[in-house]
C-alpha cells in the first residue's frame, strides 16, 4: 500500500494552526503529543483504511483523528486531498461528547480555501523536533 502525504494546512497570513496547536501540546503534554503525532504517523502509513478508534469520518469530506491520553480527547481534522494527500487543517482538544460543529464548519471553510489555490495554503516550511 503507497503511503500517505501528509500536508498541513496555511493560514495565507502564515499561521499553520495544526503545527502551533502540536508545539503548545508539546510544551504542556508530551505524552499527549506523542499519541497524537503517533496518530499521524498511523493515518501516513494507512490513509483512506484508517478507522475506530484511531480516525473516524465526520462529514462534508471532513474527517478526524483521535487520540486519548488519561482522560484528555484531542482531535486533528483533516481531508483527504485526491488519493494519496491528507491536509492536517485543524485541531482541538474534545470537551463535549462530540466534535462542535463551529470546529467542523471551520475545517469545512478551511478545506473550501485550499482546494481553490493549495499552493497558497500548504505549508512548506520544515518541522522541527526541538523544544
Amino acid at each position: 500500500m503507497p503511503t500517505t502525504s501528509i500536508l498541513f494546512y496555511q493560514e495565507k497570513e502564515g499561521d499553520v494552526p495544526v503545527i502551533d496547536w502540536l508545539n503548545n501540546l508539546k510544551s504542556k503534554n508530551r505524552k499527549g503529543f506523542a499519541k497524537c503525532v503517533g496518530r499521524i504517523r498511523q493515518l501516513s502509513s494507512t490513509g483512506h483504511e484508517l478507522r475506530r478508534p484511531a480516525a473516524d469520518y465526520l462529514r462534508d469530506g471532513i474527517y478526524e483523528l483521535r487520540a486519548k491520553h488519561m482522560n484528555t480527547q484531542y482531535r486533528i481534522l483533516y481531508f483527504f486531498n485526491g488519493k494519496d494527500i491528507a491536509v492536517l487543517n485543524h485541531s482541538i482538544i474534545k470537551k463535549t461528547s462530540a466534535v462542535p460543529s463551529k470546529d467542523i464548519e471551520l475545517a469545512i471553510r478551511r478545506k473550501k480555501k485550499f482546494e481553490q489555490n493549495p499552493e497558497k495554503y500548504t505549508y512548506t516550511g520544515e518541522i522541527t523536533n526541538n523544544g
